[in-house]
Parts: C-alpha cells; structure tokens; sequence
C-alpha cells in the first residue's frame, strides 16, 4: 500500500461516502500525514502497522502537550482511516481498534446573558452599511443558533421570511429548518433591501447572504473579527466567537424550558447528549426546586 495512493482514496471516502464538511476532510488527512510521517521515521509501511506501534505514535504526539481533546480526536480519525483500510484494502485487523481514548472532563460551553448581547449588539455603529449587516448577523447567531460556517453559506434561496423559517445546510451537507425571529427577520430585511442590492456583487456569490464591501461572501475569520471588536468595544471581560451566540441560544431555550429534542433538532445535533450539556442549571435554581417541590423539604 501506497501511502499517496491510499490518502486518495481515503479522502474521496470521507467526501463522497461520508459526505464530511471540508473542514472535517481536512482534519482527517493531517491525522493520516502525522501518522505517515511517523511510520517514515520509524521505517514502518503502512501495512505492517500493529497497536503498540499506534501507541508509540500517540505517546510520540503526546510530548508536543497537546491536549486529551486533540488526543481523542486523533484517534477518533485513525480508527475511520484503519476501518477504511479494512474495507477497501483487505486489511486484516484495525490497530487502532482497542485502544481507549483519553477520559475527558466535560467544559460546559461559555455563554453570555441576555444583558451582554444586547451590550454587544447595542454597540453596532448602524450609520455604515457595515453596522447594518453586522446587525443582521448577530440577531441571526443569536436568534437561530447557527455555526459560523452555515451563516456565511446562507443562501437567499434558502430564506422562508414569510413563514418565519430558513434552511441552513450543516455538517455532512445535512439540511435543517430553523425558525427565524421577527427581530432577526427585521434586520435582515433591511440589509438586503437597503445595504446588499447597492452592492457589486461577485460571480459565484449572487445567492449568498452576507458579502463583504466589495461583494464577496463574508469570510468565518471576519465574523470572528466582527464580534470580537465589539467585545473590545464594551470592555467585555470574555473571550467570545460566533460559536459562543450559538451557547448562548440553546442555552437560553433550555434554561426557559424548552424541549430538549426540538433544541437538537435546531442545533442539528445527530445526538441528544450534545444537546444535554446545555442543561446546566444553577445551584440555588435545583436549591429552590426541592425546597418548593419535595415532601420532605
């Protein structure tokens, strides 16, 4: 087996047969370039590669102090590439197969209050045209939970404003409706109507909301750079993403009361575990439950 050979066809396994976001293809084949640079010095063929040798590699990887999530995603992506071999290439046995993943203590997600996003949004110079579509983007993190890569794919096409829902497409290509706020809905109509259709819009972008000045699709790193000036802007003490409006609305609708399945199915969680670190509830709230509700309080 050929290493160049073998990184082909694994990459058009995880794009085709998986259907893997491309930034997911992307972590799978350095896990395999790490491992294929390893077993170089080493002077291991790919065929050849037993359990203690994945275990040499890992403890190898190990002295760089990444972390038990890095760790654990490693090997989460050797197991897909030896189970691939297995398939594909006849390879008797998965080494990577029994070997146990780093425990991991769960961090609960940071998230920010209904004061500090409005603080954040309150911040927006809305006499630019920037400020509008800034606005339109944090109403639209915060008001329907998207990851960044699926508000800077936002398609018009994929926008029900009459009906209150947008499709978004996220991980593995999988398409979901969210419901959208009239709030949200508001200024996003206006930064289409007053800000986007003065815009020279650049081929391949006609059908994507959110471009840049010289109209072109906003980039994730921008968005990034939006929300963290506006964080300098108030002096807010936190370190925030786009992701961290994604915290905040699940989190939110949990705290509320809202279902815990039609929160995944926002989210687009294909697990309800995922979904289950947003049940986080204070002390003094559970305190006050028993105090209220038990017999024996």
């Amino acid at each position: 087996m050929e290493w160049g050979i073998v990184k082909r066809d694994f990459k058009r396994y995880l794009q085709l047969e998986r259907s893997l976001s491309p930034n997911s293809i992307d972590a799978y084949m350095n896990d395999v370039s790490k491992l294929e640079a390893f077993c170089s010095f080493k002077n291991l063929a790919l065929n050849t590669i037993q359990t203690r040798d994945i275990q040499k590699f890992l403890l190898f990887i190990n002295d760089f102090n990444i972390s038990p999530y890095t760790q654990a995603r490693l090997l989460s992506g050797l197991k897909t590439f030896f189970g691939f071999l297995q398939i594909e290439y006849q390879l008797e046995d998965n080494p990577a197969e029994l070997i146990e993943a780093p425990r991991l203590n769960r961090k609960l997600p940071s998230v920010l209050n209904i004061q500090e996003i409005d603080a954040l949004i309150a911040a927006i110079d809305l006499s630019t045209p920037e400020g509008m579509r800034n606005k339109a983007i944090l109403e639209i993190l915060y008001g329907c939970g998207l990851r960044v890569s699926e508000l800077v794919n936002l398609k018009i096409s994929n926008l029900f404003l009459d009906i209150e829902f947008i499709k978004v497409e996220g991980k593995g290509n999988k398409e979901r409706l969210i419901p959208i706020g009239q709030q949200a809905i508001k200024y996003l109509r206006i930064y289409l109507e007053e800000v986007r259709i003065h815009l020279a819009i650049k081929s391949g972008a006609e059908d994507i909301v959110f471009l840049n000045r010289r109209g072109a699709q906003l980039t994730r790193v921008m968005v990034f750079i939006i929300i963290k000036r506006l964080a300098n802007k108030i002096a807010l003490n936190k370190d925030i993403s786009p992701h961290t409006f994604r915290h905040s609305f699940a989190s939110h609708l949990v705290e509320g009361g809202a279902d815990l399945r039609a929160v995944q199915d926002m989210l687009g969680h294909e697990s309800i575990t995922t979904t289950e670190i947003y049940t986080h509830i204070d002390k003094d709230y559970l305190q006050s439950v028993i105090t209220q509700y038990h017999p024996r309080s």
